[in-house]
C-alpha cells in the first residue's frame, strides 16, 4: 500500500460540522418527517377511500346486472303471453271456434315462443334417432332392445335445453341396449 492513500488530499471529506447554521436540528428533522408522514397518511387514506368507492360501484353494477338480466328475456316472452291470453279470450267469447283455428293459434304461439327462446340463446337439445348418447346432454331413462348400435338414442321423451353452453335441462331419452 502506498502512503499517499492516507494523505489528507485523498482522505474522504469529513462530515460537515454540526453547526446550527449548516445542519437542520433534530426538531426540524422531526417536523419534516412528521409533515412527510402526514402527507403519506393522507395519500393512503385517499387511495383507500377511492378503492372502497370502486368496490362499492362494482357491487352496485353487479347487483343491477343480476336484477335486470332477465329483462330482455321477459320482454321477448310478453308477446307469447299476449297470444295465449287472446286465444283464451277468443275461446271464451266464441266457444264454438273450430278446433283447427285453435290449433293454428297454438302453433303460431309455439313459433313465437321458439323464436323468443332462440333470440335469448336458449337452444333446444333434441337428438335424432341413432345419435350417440352423450351423458353431458342427455339423460337416459331406459335402455331398450333396438335394431341399432348400442348406446345410441332410440327416442326422445322430452327435449332438453341449454343456454350459453350450459345445460338447463338434459334431453330425456331411451337408449339402445347392447345386443
Amino acid at each position: 500500500m502506498s502512503d499517499t492513500a492516507h494523505t489528507p488530499e485523498h482522505a474522504p471529506e469529513a462530515a460537515p460540522s454540526a453547526t446550527p447554521d449548516a445542519a437542520p436540528s433534530i426538531e426540524q428533522q422531526l417536523a419534516e418527517l412528521q409533515a412527510k408522514h402526514a402527507e403519506v397518511a393522507d395519500a393512503y387514506l385517499r387511495a383507500k377511500a377511492e378503492a372502497e368507492n370502486v368496490r362499492r360501484r362494482a357491487e352496485d353494477e353487479i347487483s343491477k346486472a343480476r336484477k335486470f338480466a332477465v329483462e330482455s328475456f321477459a320482454e321477448s316472452l310478453l308477446p307469447v303471453r299476449d297470444s295465449l291470453e287472446a286465444a283464451l279470450a277468443t275461446q271464451a267469447a266464441k266457444p264454438d271456434t273450430p278446433v283447427e283455428t285453435v290449433l293454428e293459434g297454438v302453433q303460431a304461439t309455439l313459433r313465437q315462443l321458439a323464436s323468443a327462446l332462440e333470440r335469448n340463446k336458449v337452444l333446444e337439445i333434441n337428438p335424432a334417432q341413432g345419435a350417440r348418447f352423450d351423458p353431458n346432454l342427455h339423460q337416459a331413462i331406459s335402455m331398450v332392445p333396438a335394431d341399432q348400435e348400442a348406446n345410441t338414442v332410440v327416442g326422445v321423451l322430452q327435449k332438453g335445453y341449454s343456454i350459453a353452453d350450459r345445460i338447463l335441462r338434459p334431453a330425456l331419452v331411451t337408449v339402445a341396449a347392447p345386443k
